[in-house]
């Protein structure tokens, strides 16, 4: 299975996690198996907002046209979210550990629009939405306290305001954990910052992913080459390969300090719907050890696949590449 695993699919190569049809669809089943009773409209016009948002059809919005975080990444984080919460629920059905159908849903809606804070608006002076890389998540929470009252969730908003700060790193998760009163929510967020780490880390085409296309955000996002103290530019990664050089602590690091620490292990809640496996787990371990084969051999060869772009314009990934190679034109011109 995992030699026939096609790009654009889910771990377990049987749900296309670029159709937003098909990740619905397997919400819904989830849902009806684990809180039959929850009306599933508001996470349907979640689903129709998201949609609209990311090709553009959503009024006031360009589309998304960040090559890492296209529209395949948010619907594979969805779907992980909804597997997350779905195995929680099964292991405490019926305690005042459980999430209830709900917050349920809002875990899905935060899953939807984790990233929508990466598309620019009309009227935003920004060239791509990697520029808003260090503080998608608050343009994010923006965006979800003005949409739920839409779906009759706006009581939920002081919560998301905090829990969509999971999956970032613009404020510390003590800090979020710290002011979030009601422990379910905080399970929320673990549940959805896992979702959001495991879903990337286990994508069939993670480590060209990170070389050719998150590279390009981290430069215009101004993570890759950072402004330093003295007002030059630090360098922390050269290229899309001293990325990939870099990736085995990163994940290493994710895992230790993240997944098994900050989130309490929270991945294991994907073990109820497959006997005890977990094939994100399984995913990303293999990807870790076929990286450092690569890092070892220095035959960058292996690293072969060349993944459809989810994105509004079919030609964003050779415009981001321009977009780059005019920052690093500008950043390292004599008067910068």
């Amino acid at each position: 299975m995992d030699n026939a695993r096609r790009s654009d699919y889910d771990v377990t190569n049987t749900i296309r996690v670029s159709s937003a049809r098909e990740v619905r669809d397997a919400v819904q089943a989830l849902f009806a198996n684990t809180w039959p009773d929850a009306p599933f409209n508001p996470i349907a016009q979640a689903f129709d907002t998201f949609e609209a948002a990311f090709t553009g059809r959503l009024p006031g919005y360009f589309g998304v046209d960040t090559v890492y975080h296209d529209q395949q990444h948010t619907l594979d984080v969805t779907l992980a979210m909804a597997r997350l919460m779905a195995g929680y629920e099964r292991v405490h059905a019926g305690t005042d550990r459980a999430l209830g159908a709900e917050r349920a849903t809002v875990g899905v809606c935060l899953a939807l629009f984790h990233d929508i804070g990466y598309l620019r608006t009309h009227g935003e002076s920004a060239r791509n939405g990697a520029e808003f890389t260090r503080d998608h998540v608050s343009r994010g929470a923006r965006f979800v306290a003005q949409y739920l009252p839409a779906i009759g969730l706006a009581h939920w908003t002081p919560v998301t305001n905090e829990v969509l700060h999971y999956t970032g790193y613009e404020r510390p998760i003590d800090a979020v954990t710290a002011a979030l009163t009601d422990p379910r929510d905080v399970q929320l967020g673990f549940l959805l910052g896992t979702a959001d780490m495991i879903a990337q880390m286990a994508d069939r085409c993670y480590l060209e992913k990170c070389r050719d296309r998150l590279y390009p955000e981290f430069v215009l996002g101004g993570v890759a080459l950072p402004l330093a103290a003295n007002g030059g530019r630090d360098v922390r990664y050269a290229s899309g390969l001293d990325l990939l050089r870099q990736t085995p602590s990163f994940m290493e690091e994710v895992r230790l300090k993240r997944l098994d620490g900050a989130f309490q292990r929270a991945y294991r809640y994907i073990e109820p719907l497959f006997d005890g496996r977990n094939p994100y787990i399984e995913a990303i371990d293999k990807s870790l050890t076929y990286l450092r084969q690569v890092l070892r051999s220095e035959s960058w060869r292996m690293l072969r696949r060349t993944p459809q772009v989810f994105t509004t314009a079919p030609d964003s990934l050779t415009s981001v590449r321009g977009l780059m190679n005019g920052y690093f034109t500008e950043a390292w011109s004599p008067d910068n």
